[in-house]
């Protein structure tokens, strides 16, 4: 089990405080398995297993809970006559209807410390935040980084390079250990969690009908990873093909998959004017192992994938990230958290002069000091003019700080 301390040092703070623990991510990208590690780390602290409640609502025990009622019946039992503090976890907690209500009353009127997961942004609005307001946290999940996949796949004697190509084709979702990097079940087993994430989570959530146009638009997506682009040209795109679809009904389907957490989007950002435009942004997915599955070509399209690669390490790092427009030109990453800003371009290989000179030139002009930084696959270190050059292996595998403060 890889412990996941990212997200663990996250959530430590808010242990044993009365607010309830969000955590959200896309199915099958690990959630359970942080709950399982929260738990053993109460343990490991002295909490006894008997203070200590797990449910699991997508598991045959757990399909006995999802009415509010019979779960508030087993809460309440559990919580009888305990006079030390409770710990609930709550697993994949929206496939219980009215489930807030419950979370409420449980956590006002015992002593509680409770933890629930869902696998749709949704689950934090709404009646949770009508109910919960300013007493929960929400840490979002993401499916393994590549400095994580080395840890998962550390049974094997491949070099970090050697795996950075499997990562580049499988993704980071973590199940993949059981697969042993082999394409064929890797393929499979994707293709399975994105049937269940599209069936589950979009189609059932939210009734859809048009299930083709929605397969389209997702497609459509992948095909366009990284690529500048707005609702109003997938309408255009549709239109060329001889489908008539409205630009609303393509902006609330993209809205949708976002709130599963299947895809992200990426707002551009006026440097000079210090601004976000709100038009033709760009969209990640969440794990770019689903685009092989669907459309197989992450290859092919390498300098998408490492564009996505990064846009999605960053995020889970908790940088805010938007792409950065000076000008004329665009910088591929502007990352903020707290107080510190990076920007970052990413290239696959700086192959000649020109290309080195296109790269690099993207901030001529930025004048402030924050670190400029030009990933790309080349070994050889091509910085100059205080922009710094990194493999990008080695920049996934390091912590950015180190190379800030040099």
């Amino acid at each position: 089990m890889i412990k996941r301390e990212k997200y663990l040092s996250k959530i430590k703070p808010f242990i044993n405080k009365p607010i309830i623990k969000v955590i959200s991510g896309i199915r099958r990208c690990g959630k359970s398995v942080l709950l399982t590690l929260i738990q053993n780390d109460l343990k490991e602290h002295g909490i006894s297993e008997k203070n200590i409640l797990n449910i699991n609502f997508e598991t045959v025990e757990g399909m006995q809970y999802l009415e509010k009622e019979h779960l508030l019946k087993r809460l309440l039992s559990f919580l009888k006559d305990k006079s030390e503090k409770s710990y609930l976890f709550l697993d994949e907690i929206q496939e219980v209807l009215g489930w807030e209500k419950v979370v409420n009353a449980i956590q006002t009127e015992f002593d509680t410390d409770i933890y629930i997961t869902g696998s749709n942004a949704r689950l934090l609005s709404g009646d949770l935040s009508t109910y919960l307001a300013g007493r929960y946290v929400n840490i979002q999940v993401h499916p393994f980084s590549f400095s994580e996949f080395c840890d998962l796949m550390a049974d094997h004697t491949m070099s970090e390079k050697e795996l950075f190509k499997k990562y580049i084709i499988l993704g980071g979702m973590p199940f993949l250990k059981y697969m042993d990097l082999e394409y064929e079940s890797s393929m499979q087993y994707l293709s399975d969690v994105y049937n269940s994430v599209v069936m589950k989570d979009i189609i059932t959530y939210h009734k859809i009908r048009e299930v083709d146009l929605l397969d389209r638009i997702i497609r459509y997506i992948m095909d366009n990873t990284g690529h500048t682009f707005s609702a109003n040209s997938i309408s255009k795109f549709f239109k060329s093909e001889g489908r008539k679809v409205a630009v609303d009904t393509i902006v609330n389907y993209l809205s949708i998959c976002e709130n599963a957490f299947l895809i992200k989007k990426c707002f551009k950002e006026d440097l000079k004017g210090k601004k976000i435009l709100k038009i033709y942004e760009k969209y990640y997915i969440e794990d770019h192992g689903f685009r092989e599955a669907l459309i197989a070509r992450n290859t092919t399209d390498i300098q998408q994938i490492l564009e996505n690669i990064i846009y999605t390490e960053m995020i889970s790092r908790g940088y805010q990230v938007t792409v950065g427009k000076v000008e004329e030109k665009e910088i591929d990453f502007v990352c903020k958290k707290n107080k510190e800003l990076v920007y970052l371009q990413v290239c696959y290989l700086l192959a000649d002069e020109k290309t080195v000179n296109r790269e690099f030139s993207v901030y001529d002009h930025i004048k402030d000091n924050h670190p400029k930084f030009v990933l790309s696959m080349d070994e050889i270190d091509f910085s100059r003019n205080g922009i710094r050059h990194m493999n990008i292996v080695k920049f996934l595998k390091s912590k950015l700080s180190a190379f800030i403060l040099k």
